[in-house]
């Protein structure tokens, strides 16, 4: 019988949820090994830990054999004493023990660290290792911490840029965690790829082989993963015995609302009112609850219209709500953590920043708006709930996205299928060309040297490359650094390369937050909301040259929505597939983006209030893309005249379902759909990564072409809309107002494709 309150949420939606029951799943317990030290046994048993799970114990007894492991259990089955008993046991045992554990997020790290501390081991000495730290932190980290908490981009940055003052610590590593392996995909993971294989170079300089501990979200082949990170060979951990409560878990599409569109179709409420309404619900309840949400905006959006629901029903409650997301100053952020570990806050707006390993128990209930974006967070997310094995709830609310609608027409998608693999490409020339030069600059180049980054063929070109414009220099021992400056400014391994925006409030020059450089345009141009902390902001000024946004406070009830134009030209297809008439390619494109306008909308109901116009500067990216193409008198024999509607409305569909199959935000991706395309005369619909040089998306989506358009060509049909809706065929990214768009006619073509 599960709880009133579970059943008050469910029970509103209607024949639109479908509910899927997680039994409660009994423990299988192991013995802690008998080789243990005793200040190592002594600090577990201050922790109230006198057992461990039988997935903990083969990790731990593996990693003590020598053997790398990669470890992927489900959320809370305490994948973190799979590497912090290795560590306590090995610092015990040697003076000189050092271990390096790398977390994704600063909230991660600093979570992880409380809980190192926790043991009140009296041979562990951690330090924090990240963009927060003060100068002395940093020197005692380096100097006298044997425990040093560290993301990738410190290791990059600042460890491995002044490695010289590591020897110590290198010379006596023993232990690297990798926590939350899963995130290390596409762009981002191929440049933590080429990281994790220049520190593993430098600790062989230093004469040290650290063994190495992966942890992971539930994903597909998690061995195969981590070597791809490291080159190195792993044993996988998968089966998770560790205990759970009953979890509720469902899917839903939002509720009718009483209106209609222009052409007849039931209007929605949208996912973000759904969940401020739940999130309402569950506060007055008292159920601790955390709201996943997919962007910055929609964070603050939960978080302000929540609150000023619970201000009617009791002004004590507002105060127990909030948002989190990346963009706050460190300070913020962890006062929030610990606001909601302590049980001071009831329910919390989040982006995937809260997704992660921090340890936050006691949460009853999860609300995400939207589909996560794979099945390996959708099943993180879901398992926030339910931590302290009581009975939960985790609920998915579909926004107005094709993949949204699809999974919740078609449950078995999630609930019968295994998560995905992940997917990127450390060899990507784009990326190998800069980590290559830091490489050298960090320690000359040996020709033995380079297979651990790649094809030999490809190193050595791109080697040959940076030696002729002078950025290396070539001599017999090898490859040597001869540019100018710190050689680490030439990769940038979250992103574009080029600095953030700073939010900066105009008049105090207070600043606000930051904003990634490839978004900005998007996000904070004139005349967008921009709100932190539950405050609203008008942006009075956007400066690309200086990468600044002015903003100033207002209060209005409406939001902000960018448009943008875009054109591709197809470079060189480098793999193709024929089917009949249709030809389906994989290959380099040049893609050129234009952001012209941005849309005002209201806040709760998404209705368009008007359209300005903006001027700012084209942004061309070089990358990698899968398009299909088909001769113009195909759509003659399928008696379609609108050919441009046609395509659009599959490029729509095919860009919402692709991350079904890869590891990949639909915000990663972008497409272009053309009636007949300058360079081959044929209907063409473009799909392409959204990241310079590709990042393995669209050559994945290649691979998969039959399955992905199949998937695309169901969701269209399936929908009960009569012309196309935001859940099948239209887009919130379209930069043409999501016209021509053609439902019929894209059915007939994908169907055609498909039967080819």
């Amino acid at each position: 019988m599960q709880p009133d309150w579970i059943t008050s949420i469910t029970s509103r939606f209607g024949e639109d949820l479908n509910l899927h029951h997680v039994p409660t799943r009994t423990a299988q317990t192991a013995e802690l090994p008998e080789w243990l030290s005793d200040e190592t046994r002594a600090a577990l048993t201050r922790q109230g830990i006198a057992s461990l799970w039988q997935h903990q114990r083969e990790a731990i007894d593996l990693v003590s054999s020598g053997t790398n492991i990669a470890v992927s259990t489900g959320t809370a089955s305490g994948k973190s004493l799979c590497y912090q008993i290795p560590i306590l046991h090995r610092i015990d045992s040697g003076k000189k023990s050092k271990a390096l554990y790398l977390a994704p997020t600063k909230a991660l790290a600093h979570d992880q660290e409380r809980s190192l501390i926790d043991f009140q081991h009296p041979k562990i000495h951690t330090a924090t290792y990240d963009g927060d730290a003060d100068h002395l932190l940093k020197k005692y980290a380096r100097d006298h911490a044997n425990v040093v908490i560290a993301n990738p981009d410190m290791i990059h940055h600042g460890m491995l840029a002044t490695h010289n003052a590591w020897g110590h610590f290198l010379r006596n590593l023993e232990v690297i965690a990798v926590d939350e392996c899963h995130l290390y995909r596409g762009m981002f993971g191929a440049h933590v790829s080429n990281v994790m294989k220049r520190l593993l170079r430098i600790c062989e300089l230093y004469g040290s082989q650290p063994q190495i501990i992966m942890t992971s979200a539930t994903v597909a082949q998690p061995a195969e993963h981590a070597q791809m990170l490291t080159g190195l060979s792993f044993v996988e951990i998968t089966q998770d015995t560790s205990p759970h409560g009953p979890l509720t878990v469902g899917m839903t599409l939002p509720r009718i609302t009483l209106g209609t569109d222009v052409e007849g179709n039931a209007l929605r409420r949208s996912a973000v009112a759904e969940a401020a309404d739940a999130l309402t619900d569950l506060v007055v309840a008292g159920i601790r609850s955390l709201v996943f949400v997919r962007s910055r905006k929609a964070a603050e959006t939960v978080a302000t219209i929540t609150r000023e629901k619970l201000s009617e029903v009791s002004d004590s409650l507002v105060s127990k709500v909030t948002s989190y997301r990346a963009g706050y100053l460190p300070e913020e952020r962890r006062a929030i953590e610990k606001q909601l570990r302590d049980g001071d806050l009831l329910g919390v707006a989040s982006t995937s920043a809260l997704e992660l390993g921090v340890d936050i128990s006691g949460l009853d209930a999860v609300v995400m708006t939207g589909w996560p974006g794979t099945r390996a967070s959708f099943w993180q997310q879901a398992g926030r709930a339910g931590r302290e094995n009581q009975e939960a709830l985790a609920l998915m609310v579909a926004t107005d996205n094709p993949l949204d609608h699809y999974l919740v027409k078609h449950p078995e998608t999630v609930f019968g299928k295994t998560v995905e693999a992940a997917v990127c490409d450390p060899t990507n020339e784009n990326i190998l060309y800069g980590h290559l030069a830091v490489a050298a600059a960090e320690q000359h180049l040996k020709e033995s040297e380079l297979a651990r980054f790649g094809p030999k063929e490809k190193v050595l070109g791109l080697l040959e490359a940076l030696t002729n414009n002078g950025t290396l220099k070539h001599r017999s021992q090898g490859w040597f650094w001869a540019g100018e400056g710190r050689a680490q400014k030439l990769v940038d391994i979250r992103g574009s390369g080029v600095p953030p925006f700073q939010i900066v409030e105009t008049g105090t020059g207070r600043l606000l937050g930051s904003v990634d450089a490839s978004s900005a345009f998007m996000q904070v141009h004139a005349g967008a909301i921009y709100v932190h902390l539950g405050e609203t902001y008008l942006v009075d000024e956007l400066n690309h040259i200086d990468s600044v946004a002015f903003v100033s406070a207002t209060d209005v009830e409406y939001t902000t929505y960018a448009r943008d134009i875009t054109t591709v030209d197809l470079i060189e297809a480098k793999e193709t597939q024929h089917l009949g008439r249709f030809d389906v390619a994989f290959g380099d494109v040049e893609v050129t983006e234009q952001v012209i306008s941005f849309q005002k909308r209201r806040l709760i109901t998404g209705q368009v209030l008007g359209e300005e116009t903006l001027n700012l500067p084209a942004q061309t990216l070089r990358t990698q893309a899968v398009w299909w193409t088909a001769p113009l008198d195909v759509f003659k024999k399928l008696e379609i005249q609108d050919i441009a509607g046609t395509a659009h409305a599959a490029e729509h569909a095919a860009i919402g379902l692709l991350p079904l199959f890869t590891l990949c935000d639909r915000w990663d991706i972008g497409g272009v759909s053309v009636a007949e395309h300058p360079d081959n005369g044929m209907c063409t619909v473009v799909i392409y990564d959204g990241h310079a040089g590709g990042a393995g998306f669209a050559k994945h989506g290649f691979s998969v072409a039959r399955e992905w358009l199949t998937a695309t060509r169901d969701a269209i049909r399936d929908c009960e809309c009569s012309e196309g809706c935001p859940g099948c065929i239209q887009s919130p990214k379209c930069g043409n107002n999501n016209h021509p768009l053609n439902k019929a006619g894209s059915i007939t073509f994908l169907t055609e494709l498909l039967n080819s």
